[in-house]
């Protein structure tokens, strides 16, 4: 039989529908998230809209790949993991994942990042991802070193919070079987 990479104990993952535009547009615009981002305005229901058009859900055509996870128990869509910044070349992206507040510390951010880097490296052969973590962020640290992440450097200055700079971790796993 062949392995499921989209579907753990309590969670599974999918590309996105249009009904997640709700969702995407919720995340997106939540001020609370801007400064771990490069946002700095908020999007509308229609560039968020013809974001779900236009994507193919390809990540060797898109350079990135966002997927929906959704909470087995009720089929409730609780948030977004992506790929971005994808380099075919160099055979490396960087990973995101953002829940809603209320599924946070429950076990669903560990199953679906265990999801992606089993997608990506054992499927798509990807030779290593990233990410970007402030340092003062634990649980998300945490979350990425349990699942094989290793800090490989400090950013200094990185994130402007509140008028004032803060550090970021950049963490690294690379694909080990080759």
């Amino acid at each position: 039989m062949k392995h499921n990479y989209f579907i753990s104990d309590h969670v599974r993952l999918r590309a996105m529908e249009p009904e997640d535009l709700e969702l995407i547009y919720e995340m997106e615009n939540d001020p609370q998230e801007w400064d771990i981002s490069n946002f700095t305005v908020p999007y509308s229901r229609y560039v968020m809209k013809q974001y779900l058009q236009d994507s193919q859900c390809d990540m060797f055509a898109d350079k990135q790949l966002r997927l929906i996870i959704v909470r087995l128990e009720d089929g409730r869509p609780i948030g977004t993991i992506d790929v971005t910044d994808f380099v075919p070349m160099h055979s490396r992206g960087e990973v995101g994942i953002v829940l809603r507040k209320e599924f946070r510390g429950k076990g669903y951010a560990k199953e679906a990042l265990t999801l992606l880097c089993d997608y990506v490296f054992d499927f798509l052969r990807l030779r290593q991802l990233i990410a970007h973590i402030a340092t003062d962020n634990e649980a998300s640290l945490r979350l990425f070193a349990s699942c094989g992440f290793v800090q490989c450097g400090v950013l200094k200055d990185w994130l402007c919070v509140e008028g004032h700079f803060e550090d970021v971790a950049l963490l690294q796993r690379i694909r080990t079987d080759q």
